[in-house]
């Protein structure tokens, strides 16, 4: 029997989260999949629902079985998870699908953050979502309202639910050094998702690197959208980015992809797309290898090329 092709995602290499669950680096994010237009927004056209499944299931094709998501993730015909759902149930072993809790949308989009006691309801509404009897991993997005203070009330409510078997590992989002030493003293973190790229501030590099020192994965998000967030990537781009592209015949989206990869073994992507084309470029960005002077010219917020 002749070999098998091995997957596009597979050159990014693997990291196992909590020492178990073994995911390609290279993963996919589906913010952005329910819709075409700006994320998170219920006036953007739904996604053909056929199309959608059909790129969740190119994914994996690709190699990809980290897949993000969330039960806010929804437009006006369906959400991410069903999506996830409808493409994949049931869920083959290597499959890794992660959630976040703590913010929630209503039906008309409004958003409102739930209250501790509230959290059971949010991982319940992914487990009736998914079509699963537990979570592989559920991450505390942290508000951008609560960037200080504790988590220490919300944190414990999802420990307790990991100890009643409805979680198997939990992870924190948008969260400080400070947020992520608390959360260590009640329940091991298997992942820190907060918003990195190129030029990224220094606090924030140093959190990543503290992530890698700790046998913790750090999952970029925005890496490609930047200051777009939600609404995707301005198309307005830095120099030193398009000097990058232009020397490795690469997107710049790929080349952001490449710089975060390369970070550290312990740095996941999620890019997210909606385009096929686009979902196999994020892929092979896996493959795509960034000189020494060329990642410290992207990792310098003031750099300019040559």
């Amino acid at each position: 029997m002749p070999d098998r092709p091995t997957p596009a995602a597979a050159a990014a290499g693997t990291w196992k989260l909590g020492g178990e669950l073994s995911v390609r680096r290279l993963g996919y994010g589906t913010m952005r999949l329910p819709q075409i237009g700006p994320a998170l927004d219920t006036t953007s056209v739904p996604r053909d629902r056929d199309q959608a499944v059909a790129l969740l299931r190119r994914a994996v094709d690709l190699g990809v079985n980290h897949f993000d998501t969330a039960a806010f993730y929804f437009s006006s015909a369906h959400s991410a998870n069903e999506l996830l759902r409808a493409a994949f149930s049931p869920y083959a072993e290597e499959l890794v699908i992660t959630t976040k809790v703590w913010p929630a949308r209503t039906p008309a989009g409004d958003w409102w953050y739930a209250e501790p006691h509230q959290l059971r309801g949010q991982v319940e509404e992914n487990l009736r979502q998914l079509g699963r009897d537990h979570l592989d991993v559920v991450n505390l997005r942290i508000p951008r309202s609560r960037s200080t203070g504790s988590i220490a009330e919300h944190f414990g409510a999802l420990a307790d639910l990991r100890e009643a078997g409805l979680i198997r590992h939990l992870g924190v989002s948008n969260v400080t050094a400070a947020h992520l030493a608390e959360a260590r003293s009640i329940a091991p973190v298997v992942c820190v998702q907060n918003p990195y790229g190129p030029g990224a501030a220094a606090e924030d590099t140093a959190l990543l690197h503290s992530c890698g020192e700790q046998g913790i994965a750090f999952v970029p998000f925005y890496a490609i959208a930047g200051a777009g967030r939600e609404t995707g990537a301005t198309g307005i781009e830095e120099e030193r980015v398009l000097a990058v592209a232009r020397a490795h015949d690469a997107s710049p989206a790929q080349v952001r992809l490449a710089w975060t990869l390369q970070q550290g073994p312990h740095v996941l992507a999620i890019p997210g797309t909606g385009d096929p084309a686009h979902l196999a470029a994020n892929v092979a960005a896996a493959s795509l290898r960034l000189t020494a002077a060329q990642r410290a010219l992207l990792a310098s917020p003031d750099a300019v090329p040559a």
